[in-house]
Formats: structure tokens, sequence, C-alpha cells
């Protein structure tokens, strides 16, 4: 999986991007099948960060976040959690529309196709 991470209006240091690109690797647990993760830091307001999360998966649609805080890590954090929510709410809605699925084969009565 490809982490990208871009900064405007100024720069972070190697460690806090470090950090940074640890912390956002952790969504891996949520799915297998993440291709890509692009990090955008905003640093206009240096008082107000502002963190963009957007997360590429295979067969999937994308999953986008924005957040603004005090302190550019509460940003991720939040950030990040609005990206867990969307693919916690994705996982639930295939997985209830595939249960949904055998539901619906089971309550259809079976024909005997060697009846000809």
């Amino acid at each position: 999986m490809q982490i990208s991470l871009a900064v405007r209006h100024g720069h972070l240091s190697e460690t806090s991007q470090e950090k940074l690109r640890e912390k956002v690797g952790k969504i891996n647990r949520f799915s297998d099948r993440l291709m890509a993760i692009e990090v955008v830091v905003d640093l206009k307001d240096e008082h107000a960060p502002e963190v963009e999360i957007m997360v590429s998966a295979a067969r999937k649609h994308d999953f986008i976040a924005q957040a603004t805080a005090d302190k550019l890590f509460s940003a991720v954090d939040s950030a990040m959690q609005k990206i867990e929510q969307q693919m916690k709410r994705h996982k639930e809605k295939v997985q209830k529309k595939h249960r949904g699925t055998d539901q619906r084969r089971s309550s259809i009565p079976p024909t005997d196709q060697h009846d000809e």
C-alpha cells in the first residue's frame, strides 16, 4: 500500500511526517484491499491546520475525510475517525446485501428439474 503525503503553505519536519505516515498506515487494519492513502496537510492557518485523507480501495469507492483542529495530530485523528466510520458503514452495507441474497434464495421453493 502506498502512502503519499503533501503539505501546502508550510513544511513538516521529517519526524512529524514519519509519525503521520505511521498513524495513517493503521487504516490498513480495516481492509486488506487498500491500494493507496493520500494525506494533504494545509498549514495556511497555523493555529488551525486542515487535514484531508483520501483512501483508494480495490473494487470499492474512495473514502475521503477532512478535519480541522487546533493541533495537527488532533486533526489527523479526527479525519481518521471519519474514514474509519465510512469504511465500517461500507463493510456493514456490503455484508447486509450479501446476507439478504441468502435469505431470498432460501425462501424460493426448490423446483424438481427431473420431471420432464
